[in-house]
């Protein structure tokens, strides 16, 4: 297995690395491109992944694919030894084959699936509470005691509806009544006739309480019934609210986070002093804090970290068998913060200016608007960090300008973007963005072959909450994403389309060329969803819509550079 001493976790390289430098800084986690050394530890942990037999699982690699596959995330980090001695540690995120226990693999911060453990022997009592409450609500009584309340309550609202429409009526004859007899009777007889009136109205009233009092001894059977079944099944509920809490307060309290600097601190802490939030469930079970782990628990020196995803992709987010990603946020990005604390770490690309000596082409500018040809990897608007913008260079030449921002475009794709120079302007185009009358066309060049001439991408998008900014297909809570492409040629290997964007969601572009429901094929440079190049191959050609002075047709139309 290619191990040193007796650490069965340290993997020495196979493949001679005696001519690579090592880096300067430790890997950034969240945007990286895998240091040489990590791509050939990651390429040595893939061969092994091809030619294991010590467990089975199912990646969906094979071709008779099933729906019990699942993909999962590998990681390897890049260490050094006490004898300065170079090799490297594997994970896998969560457990692999139903174990925590892998001998290539580093074990788990705890081990939730230790026999005799708190959390199996606790796991048995929440499954039988879970069945008790899953035959609870599926049981005949429930439902034929539902049943008979509800049919026996709508017999009775019937009957009530057709005492009140009873009543009501006569109601409204004596009002009749008494409109009509009021000038033929004398003061005395008119008396007499009210008189007479109140007390049929006060039998109106009796008849109908003892109506609603007879209802609710007929009802009340059944619905004690109901009750006493419902209460039941509500505390089996709160039992399992409060086992559970109580399960993941203990599960919490075992998870204590070494960094570099020899430091711990327990897992709710990390999460309390990155952002006052609760760890969500399954932090510290990604491959990243499994490898900084063990790495400081055993003397290792981390060098250099690298994650890909190995097997068939979720359904609903983008996984590309051996692509790299970044560590989540959600649940890594709290803890890999705390962890990398004492290493000297790459800085984090997204908050570095670079783009201020970047030029700006501009193809048309009159008294209401501006169009550009934004350069990829240049901001529409400010970020948190980044200041440099199209927002702010126009500001710098027109302060008086605004609202400027009519529509954006994702930073790493170029092309035209329309700005307006007056608060008229920027209202009459924006309405027709509303309103979808603007023709769009964007040019991509897919990292693939595509097979279909031309089609209409239909698949529903919302952002990924566990990991922003990526984007996720989403049938209950997404919002709807069209697109309609064709097929411009294919070259060397590659397909160039064009898009023909219906909706302007976020990444929508992105997402219909990668997704397995869309074209299957990522764009070329993709670093969210696909491999990263030397850009984003993704560019907003052509754009048309009607002028705001004018009130004339204007378009314009710009190729890419790609």
């Amino acid at each position: 297995m290619g191990t040193l001493d007796n650490n069965a976790y340290f993997h020495a390289f196979k493949e001679d690395i005696s001519g690579i430098e090592l880096p300067l800084r430790f890997t950034f986690p969240f945007c990286y491109e895998p240091h040489a050394l990590a791509i050939i530890a990651a390429e040595e942990l893939q061969t092994y992944l091809e030619t294991q037999n010590e467990w089975t699982h199912n990646f969906g690699l094979e071709e008779n694919n099933d729906n019990l596959a699942i993909g999962k995330m590998f990681g390897i980090l890049v260490v050094r030894d006490q004898q300065h001695r170079l090799g490297y540690l594997a994970a896998v995120s969560g457990k692999l084959a139903g174990s925590n226990k892998h001998q290539y693999f580093v074990p788990p911060i705890f081990d939730m699936l230790e026999e005799d453990g708190f959390f199996l022997n606790e796991e048995v009592h929440l499954n039988a509470l879970n069945r008790k409450i899953e035959f609870l609500e599926n049981s005949e009584e429930l439902e034929q005691t539902t049943s008979n309340l509800n049919r026996l309550k709508g017999y009775w609202d019937t009957q009530l509806e057709l005492l009140k429409t009873k009543l009501r009526s006569q109601k409204k004859e004596r009002k009749e009544t008494r409109t009509r007899l009021r000038p033929l009777l004398s003061d005395e007889d008119f008396e007499m006739l009210m008189e007479d009136m109140r007390s049929q109205s006060l039998k109106d009233k009796q008849e109908l309480q003892r109506y609603q009092y007879d209802m609710h001894l007929a009802l009340e059977s059944e619905n004690l019934k109901l009750q006493q079944l419902l209460s039941e099944i509500s505390a089996l509920k709160e039992e399992r609210k409060m086992r559970s809490g109580n399960l993941q307060k203990r599960l919490f309290e075992q998870y204590n986070f070494l960094n570099a600097t020899g430091q711990h601190k327990n897992v709710v802490a990390v999460f309390q002093d990155f952002d006052q939030s609760t760890p969500p469930a399954g932090s510290g079970e990604c491959a990243a804090p499994k490898l900084l782990q063990y790495s400081y628990s055993n003397n290792l020196t981390p060098i250099a970290l690298a994650e890909f995803w190995w097997g068939c992709s979720p359904s609903s987010e983008i996984r590309r068998h051996k692509n790299y990603y970044p560590a989540c946020r959600k649940k890594c990005e709290p803890i890999l913060g705390y962890m990398l604390q004492g290493l000297n770490v790459d800085p984090n690309p997204m908050q570095q200016e670079t783009t201020l000596q970047t030029e700006l082409p501009q193809i048309y500018e009159d008294e209401d608007i501006i169009v550009f040809n934004k350069p990829a990897e240049f901001l529409s608007v400010p970020g948190i960090y980044v200041k440099d913008s199209v927002y702010n260079r126009v500001l710098q030449r027109y302060p008086a300008a605004g609202p400027i921002i009519i529509h954006r475009l994702d930073m790493s794709t170029s092309g035209l973007l329309v700005v307006a120079k007056n608060k008229e302007a920027h209202q009459f185009i924006q309405d027709q963005f509303i309103q979808h009358t603007i023709a769009k066309e964007y040019i991509a060049l897919l990292d693939g072959i595509v097979e279909q001439e031309s089609g209409l991408i239909d698949l529903p998008l919302r952002v990924d909450l566990d990991d922003r900014p990526r984007q996720m297909v989403c049938y209950s809570y997404g919002k709807p994403a069209q697109t309609k492409w064709e097929r411009i040629a294919i070259e060397d290997g590659k397909t160039r389309v064009r898009f023909y964007p219906l909706t302007g969601r976020t990444h929508q572009l992105r997402m219909h060329a990668v997704h397995p429901n869309g074209l299957n094929t990522p764009i070329v440079g993709d670093d969210l969803y696909g491999r990263k190049s030397n850009r984003l191959h993704l560019h907003a050609a052509f754009i048309k819509f009607i002028h705001p002075g004018s009130r004339q047709e204007i378009s314009f139309h710009i190729p890419p550079d790609f």
